[in-house]
């Protein structure tokens, strides 16, 4: 059976000026080599599986779930391969290749089979509409319906992500409701057309613990009852050990780690990975002593090193880190990671 996602091999590049800045599509003139935000990049999602995907701030998570959106500028050069399963009427599947898809077959498929939830509600809603207005848009725009009927799906759509009083919520505008509930707005706008993929960037960046747990428990749940895969983004590794099922390390635009969940968390393969792990305080935490940290800075795409980009920030490094980007290895069953000292210290 093959996966509902599968990204093989993306590269996600962008002109750049002498001067290191990035340039836009209506920019012309004297360039350099493009400026690579995603290198090589490769993993797939199973239909119903969660995969969280991790990394500092700039590592290329939002980058990546924009191309799989097709939502990239035009000045984007890509390269590599998005293949998604869609389900058809007859209930087989076309595979469908996302990087070459023709715009407006792009648009059928966005929102209605792959939907996405971004990290800011307050910046995601328009601010002079009703909030059941917008979502009854993303029904209008995939559905040939009538307002009213439209209408109904939002207001039910409302109701699925256990918004109090659905009927009236839904006639507030989005600066009458408080961040939470705006951040379930948007979640609900995402599953009204049922999609078969929900991609949720930083979903809970925005919020107080309380209400974090509250949208991830309600994700959970949507999950089991609409049989959604997720591809769920994060720079909080506790956020998705409450929800993947596999988590994805990603380090300046490289993946340096991919596996189950419990091997992440228990038996990384990467020194990124530890590193990650350790700054993170527990109970057993000494509170005497300072607050593990990884030393230094990840690198600008424009002036990434052409060996491991963790080299100069890594404990473990020897020479040939610095000649190449090491391979992934597989380290254990179906769990990847890209660090030759590591990797043969297992062996």
């Amino acid at each position: 059976m093959s996966p509902l996602l599968d990204v093989r091999d993306l590269t996600i590049a962008f002109p750049q000026s002498r001067a290191g800045r990035a340039l836009s599509s209506a920019q012309p003139a004297a360039t350099v080599a493009p400026a690579a935000a995603v290198r090589g990049l490769s993993f797939s999602i199973e239909p119903g599986e969660v995969l969280g995907l991790v990394g500092e701030s700039g590592s290329g998570k939002s980058i990546t779930s924009l191309a799989i959106m097709g939502l990239l500028p035009p000045s984007a050069i890509v390269t590599g391969d998005i293949i998604f399963q869609n389900s058809v009427q007859s209930g087989d599947s076309v595979a469908m290749h996302l990087t070459t898809l023709p715009s407006h077959q792009l648009r059928q498929l966005r929102g209605s089979r792959i939907a996405m939830i971004f990290q800011e509600p307050m910046t995601a809603l328009n601010p002079v509409m009703r909030v059941g207005e917008q979502i009854a848009e993303a029904v209008l725009a995939h559905n040939r319906v009538s307002k009213s009927e439209a209408w109904r799906r939002a207001v039910e759509g409302m109701r699925d992500v256990a918004i109090a009083d659905p009927e009236e919520r839904a006639r507030s505008y989005p600066h009458q409701l408080s961040g939470g509930m705006r951040q379930r707005v948007m979640i609900a706008m995402a599953i009204v057309n049922r999609p078969q993929l929900l991609i949720a960037d930083e979903p809970t960046t925005a919020l107080d613990v309380t209400i974090q747990q509250q949208i991830l428990d309600l994700l959970n749940d949507l999950r089991h009852k609409f049989g959604l895969a997720m591809l769920f983004i994060s720079h909080d590794l506790a956020v998705v050990s409450h929800v993947a099922d596999r988590v994805a390390v990603m380090y300046a635009g490289s993946l340096a780690e991919l596996g189950a969940k419990a091997d992440i968390f228990h038996a990384p393969g990467h020194p990124y990975t530890q590193g990650l792990l350790r700054a993170i305080p527990t109970l057993q935490t000494d509170r005497a002593l300072p607050l593990s940290t990884i030393e230094g800075a990840v690198p600008p795409i424009a002036q990434l090193p052409p060996g491991c980009p963790f080299e100069p920030r890594c404990s473990h490094r020897i020479d040939a880190c610095v000649v190449e980007l090491p391979p992934l290895v597989e380290v254990g069953p179906e769990h990847w990671a890209r660090c030759p000292v590591l990797n043969s210290a297992r062996r």
